[in-house]
Formats: structure tokens, C-alpha cells, sequence
């Protein structure tokens, strides 16, 4: 018999986006307060990393490599030098096409790669995953 997930999305802690195109920030918080999360939205690397000043206890960012000023890669340095944030789970989500970026991000250790244009539901699939570790529920492997 499967363990169910009792944890619902209202009491995760919230994920943190980061991307620098408003519209594709809404999509993405739309699709994830729809299903129940919480979420806080930045255009900037600086923004993103001001807010997780203020609100430190984030349980997952979605972060653009390609950003304005100081880039995504850039970030994950940051968050990985400080034992805050250093095991933080991140969905790197981007249209940079080139092999080296996505390379030094899964360096950085990050959860996982997904290319833009993306599926809003699999990105929440993988949200789901990451958000509630390896007892995911099993409709989230249909949503892949």
C-alpha cells in the first residue's frame, strides 16, 4: 500500500520565481496558485535575492538563467555559498540553448533543467515533486 501525502500545497513554504518576462512570471504563478501554492515573483536577480532576505524560508525557486544584470547562474553561486539556501531545491527554466549554461547550473546542483517554451503542467509536476520530495503523489509521473 502507497503513503499518501498529507502535506498540502496552502502549508509549503512558498516558491520563489524568478524571471525576467512579467508575462511568463504571471503564467507561471497562476498555474501554481491554482493549485494551491504560494508564490512570490521577482524580475531580477537582485529583486530575488532582496526578497529571499526578507522571507528566507522559501521551499523552491524556478529561476531564468538569462537574466538581466546579474544572471541566474550568478544566483545559484549565491544561494549555494550560503548554508541557508545551499541545499535549496531550484528548477532552472530557460530559453538559453547553449550547453555550457545549463551544465554550470547542474553544477551548482540544481534540481533540474526544463527549456522554455515549457508545459505549465509539467512544470507544476515537477513543482509538486520537488516541493514534497520522493513520496510525490502519483498523478504527478501522468502530468510528465
Amino acid at each position: 500500500m502507497t503513503e499518501a501525502v498529507t502535506d498540502s500545497p496552502t502549508t509549503a513554504l512558498p516558491i520563489l520565481v524568478v524571471d525576467d518576462e512579467p508575462h511568463i512570471g504571471r503564467i507561471i504563478r497562476t498555474r501554481l496558485e491554482q493549485d494551491g501554492f504560494r508564490v512570490m515573483l521577482a524580475e531580477s536577480g537582485v529583486e530575488a535575492l532582496d526578497q529571499l532576505q526578507r522571507e528566507p524560508d522559501v521551499g523552491l525557486i524556478v529561476l531564468d538563467l538569462m537574466l538581466p544584470g546579474m544572471s541566474g547562474i550568478d544566483i545559484l553561486r549565491v544561494l549555494r555559498e550560503d548554508t541557508r539556501w545551499s541545499d535549496l531545491p531550484c528548477i532552472v527554466l530557460t530559453a538559453a540553448g547553449q550547453e555550457a549554461h545549463w551544465q554550470e547550473a547542474e553544477a551548482l546542483g540544481v534540481a533540474e533543467v526544463m527549456s522554455k517554451p515549457f508545459s505549465p503542467r509539467r512544470l507544476l509536476a515537477r513543482v509538486r515533486h520537488h516541493m514534497r520530495g520522493p513520496r510525490a503523489s502519483a498523478d504527478d509521473s501522468s502530468l510528465l
